[in-house]
């Protein structure tokens, strides 16, 4: 089981409002992104909420797509968002896929290449990577999920991923340079 956990409970404080809420096509930019996350063979999809909070979950109230709220996403960095996303999710799940509220061009076909990277045992961390840039979205196996919870507010993923094995690592070659964000 490998389950998604997207990143929506940032202030938007560079824009000046809520980049999941823009509107994207016929909805929103968070709506048109769990779209195509349930067109992935992902198992779970969590969305992470925290300012705007109340309008997130309003959009996810009859979907199969679960808010979790973030208490602490005004402290700016994303890492809470992920270690509340992590000790959410299903016991079941070996991997979490941790996919940006704001990437509008995430592509089904990049997420599918991700997770079977992991299957196929290619790596316990994997990340898109165009033209030698990594990107998002990122995997992470769950043995990895302990350091993650361990990191402290001041740190961030960054951190984590300077201590893990490069054998650990994998890199899936993407022909799209739309696996980074809206920033």
């Amino acid at each position: 089981m490998i389950s998604a956990i997207v990143l929506a409970a940032g202030l938007s404080t560079r824009m000046g409002k809520s980049k999941p809420l823009l509107p994207f096509g016929s909805r929103t930019l968070i709506t048109h992104i769990v779209e195509i996350l349930r067109e992935t063979p992902l198992d779970e999809i969590l969305v992470i909420t925290g300012h705007e909070r109340a309008a997130l979950e309003k959009l996810f109230v009859d979907s199969s797509a679960q808010t979790i709220f973030n208490s602490d996403y005004a402290a700016g960095e994303m890492l809470s968002s992920v270690q509340i996303g992590l000790q959410s999710a299903s016991l079941q799940s070996s991997a979490a896929l941790i996919v940006l509220g704001d990437q509008p061009a995430l592509e089904a076909s990049v997420v599918a290449q991700i997770i079977s990277a992991f299957r196929d045992k290619r790596g316990s961390v994997v990340f898109p990577s165009y033209k030698m840039r990594r990107g998002h979205p990122i995997l992470i196996a769950r043995e990895h999920w302990p350091a993650i919870l361990e990191l402290r507010a001041d740190q961030t993923l960054r951190d984590f991923f300077r201590g893990v094995s490069p054998d650990a690592i994998h890199h899936v070659s993407v022909n799209s340079p739309r696996i980074t964000n809206a920033n």
